[in-house]
């Protein structure tokens, strides 16, 4: 019962990790845009749709490296946020490579963008310390046996039971 209660927790905890990073990706790839005063102000719905967007291309590219990182950090219950932080970075990174066109002859990616990449590397370490917050922190607790209550003082003598 606690195996599926975590697996309830980790996926909440992707799908806001997945959220945050999605906001910052939309936010910083449209920021250019937003703080253009002569286009005058931006219609809100428009913003939601793109966010929803963002959302979606986040935890369709981030699942399977995502779920390899929750993977082994709950198998070794690691917690430290450091681990999560590095490992967003990487997930965040490598979806970024993933989507550049790799030369095999020359082994190099052609057509890095440095802040697009930054801003995908950035986004999945935000996500990662989200992941944290909310499930990272007890990766692996749910296989510890339970603890067990001290039994209570014995009663003073001459105590009713």
């Amino acid at each position: 019962m606690a195996l599926i209660g975590r697996l309830i927790v980790i996926a909440f905890a992707f799908l806001v990790a997945c959220f945050v990073a999605g906001l910052v990706v939309v936010t910083a790839i449209l920021f250019p845009e937003l703080s253009n005063l002569g286009n005058g102000p931006i219609d809100q719905t428009a913003f939601e749709v793109i966010i929803g967007f963002g959302f979606i291309f986040v935890s369709g590219f981030a699942l399977i490296p995502a779920l390899l990182i929750a993977l082994i950090t709950e198998t070794f219950s690691i917690r430290s946020v450091l681990a999560y932080a590095i490992g967003g970075g990487v997930v965040g990174a490598a979806c970024y490579l993933g989507l550049i066109p790799f030369d095999p002859d020359t082994f190099r990616f052609d057509g890095i963008d440095r802040r697009q990449l930054e801003i995908l590397t950035g986004a999945g370490i935000l996500g990662g310390l989200i992941y944290w917050l909310i499930a990272g922190r007890n990766a692996g607790r749910w296989r510890e046996p339970a603890r067990l209550l001290p039994p209570p003082p014995p009663l003073p003598s001459g105590s009713p039971r």
